[in-house]
């Protein structure tokens, strides 16, 4: 007999409070915020940087993440991001009762861990540490839980006197190490009401080193392993989550926002959709980027397979990340990409101070920046111009996109934003439909 997974959504009313149950297989659904790290209500927020500071600091961020995408680097045990990193967070309640939590959600990592008392050894964090022992809800999990194994098939996980427990080592040499246990989670919904998550796996972290902020107490795993949230909740939601993410500039009060089930779906006009592509590490979404076009300039991926006759882009080229904010092109498609904006682009050129970027020029007020679109396997994206060019610094303004030597390219997500992206692990596809994130 199949098992039940339950997901409870509270509502609250002037005149009731209100408990639905929602049974494995129903049309759950359930919207959160998403806060960008560098927006004002983020508590990573610095009043005394400039706009240009935290731009800067982001960028670096993608460079340091971006590092380990490479098969070069180990994947087996390492985790899918550079401690610290991601660009949004997500408040959770964990326990019952629930204790808040602030996290970073992460699209390019599986498994979700919080600090836990008690603390061989935590880094400092805003919030309270969670003590398993005052929820009535917490279990630790055995070796022999399909949990556990599937987290040894990817060697995260091992065993001590039957109880299952993680590691996970980041490219920083950071490390998260505790027990793999089962909770209740509560994340709070955009609509005034809570989504509550009976069971979900997660790990408890008794020692967690390394450069992470006091801002988060851990990671939400958004990635398409096993462990995921989105994977241990794909019966309830139907396998199907979406975001959509505001433009870096627009005001304070506005979020982007993270869809769960039937608030994921994306339909209606505009559209388009592209497969995703099965390929190892499981955790990464890998989509086919067959070429990118600049008015009538078509530029190939050059890596490709012979198919038939023709040439074909190699399937599962990029990966779409949301925690990288820069998109990583490799050499030869950028150099050509560059090659046919300065065609296109009547402006002065000047360098970059941070010497990150290859195209900038000088931010006039008559700048103007040709479209590009991204041509996704069966899908067509043209990208907003406020998102391919960023005035970096006072006066100057820079293509979002840079060259990299990795063998995997990255969609980071500047080249996201105001679209509704949605997810579905069930038909294994990516839809893109062009939205004005600040009014969702």
């Amino acid at each position: 007999m199949a098992a039940t997974f339950t997901i409870f959504a509270l509502f609250t009313t002037l005149s009731c409070f209100c408990l639905i149950s929602i049974e494995a297989g129903a049309s759950a659904g359930f919207s959160t915020d998403l806060i960008h790290r560098d927006s004002p209500r983020s508590p990573f927020y610095n009043q005394s940087r400039t706009r240009s500071d935290r731009l800067h600091a982001a960028f670096r961020r993608s460079v340091s993440r971006a590092s380990r995408f490479s098969s070069n680097h180990p994947s087996d045990i390492q985790s899918d991001l550079t401690s610290g990193s991601g660009e949004y967070l997500m408040k959770i309640s964990i326990g019952s009762p629930p204790v808040n939590n602030l996290a970073i959600a992460d699209t390019g990592s599986d498994l979700t861990w919080i600090q836990c008392q008690p603390c061989t050894n935590c880094y400092k964090q805003n919030y309270p540490y969670f003590d398993p022992k005052k929820s009535s809800t917490y279990k630790t999990l055995s070796c022999d839980s399909k949990p556990c194994v599937a987290l040894r098939d990817d060697g995260t996980s091992s065993c001590d006197n039957n109880l299952c427990s993680y590691s996970i080592s980041y490219g920083d040499q950071s490390t998260s190490g505790g027990d793999v246990a089962e909770e209740t989670f509560t994340f709070g919904s955009t609509t005034g009401g809570s989504a509550v998550v009976p069971k979900l796996t997660f790990g408890c972290g008794h020692d967690n080193q390394g450069t992470f902020n006091e801002s988060s107490s851990g990671i939400v795993g958004l990635g398409g392993g096993a462990a995921s949230l989105v994977k241990q909740l794909e019966r309830s939601i139907s396998g199907k989550f979406s975001y959509c993410l505001v433009p870096l500039d627009n005001p304070p009060n506005v979020s982007s926002k993270i869809n769960f089930g039937s608030n994921a779906v994306v339909t209606g006009p505009g559209v388009v959709s592209t497969p995703l592509v099965s390929k190892s590490p499981a955790t990464f979404y890998y989509v086919t980027l067959e070429s990118l076009t600049v008015g009538s300039k078509s530029i190939s991926f050059k890596k490709s397979k012979v198919d038939g006759d023709r040439k074909a882009a190699e399937e599962g080229n990029i990966i779409i990340d949301s925690g990288t904010t820069l998109t990583l092109l490799p050499q030869s498609i950028y150099d050509d990409l560059e090659s046919a904006l300065i065609a296109a682009i009547k402006g002065k050129r000047v360098s970059d101070p941070q010497k990150l970027f290859t195209l900038c020029y000088q931010s006039t007020g008559d700048l103007k920046v040709p479209p590009i679109t991204a041509h996704f396997t069966g899908a067509d994206i043209v990208l907003l111009p406020t998102s391919t060019f960023l005035e970096v610094e006072e006066g100057i303004t820079c293509l979002t996109m840079i060259p990299t030597t990795l063998d995997l390219a990255i969609w980071g997500n500047l080249s996201q934003m105001d679209f509704l992206i949605g997810y579905d692990l069930v038909k294994q596809e990516v839809s893109f439909k062009p939205t004005d994130c600040s009014k969702q």
